[in-house]
């Protein structure tokens, strides 16, 4: 919050009234010495201004000025102190070129010069971390398209800005999020064949965790893209490999990669 340095004086008790206390530079008792008065007091540091904290930079990509400068206003009261800005793919790829992996990154999907998704990969490929889409589509391949490209968070370009702060700050967390909207359509999962060969559901967030298997991380690390605990992930993993009919990691991708759930 800004610091409203000089709004109001500060309130002071009455005091017994005294003689100046001054003092005299040389020898008191030589008459004519100057005297300097001692009423200069230091500022309070808590009414000092504070120099505001840089917790993360960004780079904002989009090619509507006005939606892109929203998003800028709403990620700097997060934080954001160095913000980059881009409205195409060709400036985005120059952009993190020059600058390398920020904090963070919000992308639109529906650029000018090309498919959003294409850059999302790039930037992932680059050791960018944290990416958030922005969409006009709620439809479901859209979405699972972009968590697969590499993207923590989809958001749609109508959401409000307590839900792109909420997305936000799930990915800074190192989780993942969908616009609230979007729960309806993502919780239907999807079916996979067990090795008996007989269909078996799984649930959306089982499948995420296959993903992430299938990425090559360990339970820890998976732990951390979804803000769980390492035991929750064993847990998540023994409940689909009962489903599968396997315990085997290596197996329950290859089964999953087959039906084309996980890539």
């Amino acid at each position: 919050m800004d610091s409203l340095v000089g709004t109001a004086p500060i309130s002071q008790s009455r005091m017994p009234e005294r003689a100046p206390v001054r003092a005299s530079i040389g020898r008191p008792d030589v008459p004519g010495a100057r005297e300097v008065p001692r009423t200069t007091a230091m500022r309070p540091p808590a009414l000092l201004p504070q120099q505001r904290e840089e917790l993360f930079s960004v780079l904002v990509v989009d090619d509507q000025p006005l939606l892109r400068e929203a998003i800028v206003g709403r990620l700097r009261t997060m934080g954001a102190g160095t913000v980059y800005e881009a409205a195409s793919m060709a400036e985005a790829r120059a952009q993190a070129r020059a600058t390398g992996p920020c904090g963070l990154a919000v992308l639109d999907l529906g650029l000018p010069d090309g498919n959003g998704l294409e850059l999302v990969a790039e930037l992932r490929s680059m050791g960018w971390k944290r990416l958030v889409v922005l969409a006009s589509s709620n439809d479901a391949y859209a979405v699972r398209s972009a968590f697969k490209a590499g993207a923590q968070a989809y958001l749609l370009k109508s959401a409000t800005g307590a839900v792109v702060t909420d997305g936000a700050k799930h990915v800074l967390g190192g989780g993942v999020y969908a616009d609230p909207t979007l729960a309806p359509m993502l919780v239907t999962g999807a079916k996979v064949p067990g090795s008996d060969n007989t269909p078996r559901d799984l649930s959306a967030r089982e499948v995420e965790v296959l993903q992430l298997v299938a990425d090559g991380q360990s339970n820890k690390e998976i732990g951390e893209a979804m803000s769980l605990s390492p035991l929750t992930v064993k847990s998540h993993l023994a409940r689909i490999g009962h489903k599968l009919g396997t315990g085997d990691r290596a197996h329950m991708v290859a089964l999953t990669m087959r039906a084309g759930v996980v890539h």
